[in-house]
């Protein structure tokens, strides 16, 4: 464990040297942000009203929310630098390296995150203050049961876009299936809560990482319940059970891979 948190240190540092280049990504936000605002100003006919359960303000700081996950979980080391190393090679002599390749990925990953998901926690604050207001009902204490589940929420991201990359051991390209994940959790997860979507479908959302990912932590930042805590929390630990069970797996048999053809 003391190797992968030397790892996560080293990564933790190197990002805060480059907090500026993170920074340019504040323009994307705030443009996604601003469109946004201006159009549930819109959908919303009076203040007093509800869509989905949700007031004009909650549905704003959860659209706020999400893709300030979004834009904090962005990371070319889970995706680009993995399919990288088995296309190029290079995981020949990583796996030999006295640290498990998957592990070392998720804490780099998770220093990464640190540094980009506090800083766009910081310009959401300061977004949602001056253009939006308070949270209705929103008590400060939430944020120390919601912190759990947006590191869970992180790392579940991580693990599934891993077993994604994983795949370059078989295909010559996995940024496809990438590109299909990231549209599924931003178009469905990310820009519309799950209540919004038809009964019949909620099911099936709650049974993919768009429950997890995003729209856990974000809905209970704005409307907070103990019941919907336990809920969230439980399908957090089962997907994160769930999905590294598929990583080591998928890490597994690309190994045997190498082997067999004398990598």
């Amino acid at each position: 464990m003391k190797k992968y948190m030397v790892i996560y240190r080293s990564v933790l540092i190197e990002n805060l040297q480059y907090a500026a280049n993170i920074a340019m990504g504040f323009i994307s936000y705030f443009m996604i942000i601003f469109v946004f605002i201006h159009l549930w100003n819109y959908m919303y006919a009076a203040p007093d009203d509800l869509i989905a359960g949700y007031t004009k303000e909650q549905m704003i700081w959860y659209v706020m929310i999400t893709e300030m996950i979004w834009f904090g979980a962005r990371s070319s080391t889970i995706r680009e630098q993995v399919s990288a190393d088995i296309r190029g090679g290079n995981i020949a002599y990583l796996v030999n390296k006295p640290y498990y390749y998957p592990l070392y990925i998720l804490a780099k990953y998770t220093g990464e995150w640190n540094i980009q998901l506090s800083m766009y926690i910081g310009l959401t604050i300061v977004i949602g203050i001056t253009m939006v207001g308070g949270i209705p009902n929103f008590h400060w204490i939430t944020i120390v049961a919601v912190v759990p589940c947006i590191i869970l929420g992180m790392t579940i991201h991580a693990v599934f876009k891993l077993c994604i990359s994983m795949l370059s051991f078989w295909i010559e390209d996995a940024n496809p299936f990438q590109w299909l994940y990231d549209k599924l959790i931003l178009v469905v997860g990310t820009i519309f809560p799950v209540e919004i979507f038809p009964v019949a479908l909620q099911p099936m959302l709650k049974l993919t990482p768009i429950y997890t990912v995003c729209y856990g932590p974000a809905k209970l930042i704005v409307d907070f319940s103990v019941e919907k805590y336990l809920e969230i929390l439980l399908a957090q630990v089962l997907y994160l059970g769930f999905g590294g069970i598929i990583l080591f797996w998928l890490y597994g048999k690309g190994g045997q891979k190498l082997y067999v053809n004398g990598g």
